[in-house]
C-alpha cells in the first residue's frame, strides 16, 4: 500500500527546502508521548524527562491534539514554511493566524464527531493558546539544542542538493528514504503503514523538504494543507548527533592529535561552523580555524557550505579513527575495570514522561 502526491515537472521547480524549529517542536513531543519513537532520540529522550522531571510543562490545549486513540495529528499545528529558515516566532504566527474554516476542517480529520471541544467552539482563540504552548515547549525542549539541530539539518540539506545535481530528482527523492520514489511525475510513499491506497491533494506550489532530527523514522506527508505539501524526513546522522558530548576523546587520539584537534574532531560527529566550535570550546574562531586547516589536511574532516554558512563534519576517516582508538584502549583497560559507557545504559529504555490521559510533560 502507499501515499501518492502528482509532482510534476513545474511543481519540482517550486519543491524547496527548509529547516523548521516548529517541526521539531512538534516532532520531540511526539517522541515523548511515544508516537513512532526513534531509538536514535533516546539520549535525547532521557535528557528531556529529567529535565521535565525536575520542571513539568503543562500543555492543556496542545497535548490532546498529539495523544490518544486518533491514528493523525492535526496538519495545521506544523504550516509550510514560509522561507528557507523561519525563525519559531515567524512560524508559530503563522500557526495563530489559521483561519476557524481550516482548523474545524483539520480537526474533523482527525477526531471525527468527538474533537476538542474548546477548540472547536471558539478557534481562533484558542488557536492562540495553543501557539503560545508551542513555544513553551520549543523554549524547554528544542532551543538548548537548536545551534546543533540546525547545523544537522543545513549539512542534511547541502547533501541532498548534492545528490539532486548529480542525479536529479529521482535520486534526490530516493535518498531522502527507502519508502519514498519519484517516478513519471507521482511521489510515492511506500510501507505497510498504510492499509490502502491514497492519493494525496498536493496544496498549491511544489512540495517543501523537511529533514528532521528529533522526528519518527519514518517519512511524514502533509495529507490536507491549505498551505504547500511538506515532507518531513528523517535527517542523516541523527545517530550521532546526541552522543558528541559524550566523555572526553580517548587518550590514544589526544596523543596523536593533540588535545585541540582531538577534541574537534571529536565534537564535529555533529556538524559546526567554526563559530559554533568556538563557543562550545571556549577558544578563539582562529585558533579553530588553524586546527580545522590540518585536519581538512589529513581529510578527517570536511566542508559543506549552507547558504551562508560553512559547516564541518567529520569524515568517515575521521570516525573510523575516533571508533577505532577509542576501541583499543577499551581492549585495553578491560583487565582492569568493568566500567559504564557514558549515557544510556545497553539495555535502558525510556519510558513514557506522560500518560494519555494527561496534560502535563
Amino acid at each position: 500500500m502507499a501515499l501518492t502526491v502528482e509532482v510534476g515537472v513545474d511543481d519540482l521547480a517550486t519543491t524547496r527546502f527548509a529547516v523548521s524549529p516548529l517541526s521539531e517542536t512538534v516532532a520531540c513531543l511526539q517522541q515523548l508521548c511515544g508516537r513512532d519513537r526513534n531509538p536514535a532520540n533516546l539520549r535525547w529522550l532521557r535528557w528531556a524527562r529529567d529535565r521535565l522531571a525536575e520542571s513539568p510543562l503543562d500543555l492543556p490545549r496542545t497535548w490532546p491534539l498529539l495523544v490518544g486513540t486518533h491514528r493523525s495529528w492535526p496538519e495545521f499545528l506544523v504550516p509550510a514554511p514560509t522561507g528557507a529558515a523561519p525563525a519559531i516566532d515567524d512560524e508559530l504566527a503563522t500557526v495563530a493566524g489559521t483561519s476557524a474554516r481550516d482548523i474545524r476542517a483539520s480537526l474533523a480529520r482527525v477526531f471525527g464527531d468527538n474533537p476538542p471541544a474548546a477548540l472547536w467552539a471558539r478557534p481562533v482563540t484558542e488557536i492562540r493558546a495553543v501557539a503560545r504552548e508551542l513555544r513553551q515547549a520549543h523554549d524547554r525542549l528544542v532551543a538548548p539544542h537548536w545551534p546543533r539541530i540546525r547545523a544537522a539539518l543545513e549539512a542534511d540539506i547541502a547533501y541532498r542538493a548534492r545528490g539532486l545535481a548529480l542525479g536529479g530528482a529521482g535520486q534526490l527523492f530516493a535518498g531522502l528514504h527507502r519508502d519514498l520514489s519519484w517516478q513519471d511525475g507521482r511521489l510515492t510513499l511506500a510501507g505497510d503503514r498504510w492499509r490502502a491506497h491514497r492519493a494525496v491533494g498536493r496544496g498549491p506550489g511544489g512540495l517543501v523538504l523537511l529533514p528532521v532530527a528529533l522526528g519518527s523514522a519514518h517519512v511524514l506527508i502533509k495529507k490536507q494543507t491549505s498551505t504547500q505539501t511538506t515532507v518531513r524526513y528523517p535527517a542523516r546522522g541523527i545517530a550521532t548527533l546526541w552522543t558528541a558530548d559524550t566523555g572526553p576523546p580517548a587518550d590514544n587520539v589526544v596523543r596523536l592529535l593533540g588535545r585541540p584537534r582531538a577534541e574537534i574532531l571529536r565534537a564535529l560527529r555533529s556538524p559546526a561552523t567554526t563559530t559554533d566550535l568556538a563557543r562550545a570550546l571556549g577558544v578563539t574562531p582562529s585558533a579553530v580555524s588553524q586546527h580545522l586547516a590540518v585536519l581538512r589536511a589529513s581529510d578527517l574532516v570536511a566542508r559543506t557550505r549552507a547558504g551562508r554558512n560553512v559547516l564541518y563534519r567529520t569524515t568517515a576517516l575521521g570516525t573510523r579513527l575516533l571508533a577505532g582508538m577509542a576501541h583499543a584502549e577499551q581492549v585495553a583497560g578491560s583487565a582492569t575495570t568493568s566500567g559504564s559507557v557514558a549515557g544510556l545504559p545497553v539495555n535502558g529504555t525510556v519510558s513514557r514522561t506522560l500518560s494519555a490521559p494527561s496534560r502535563r510533560v
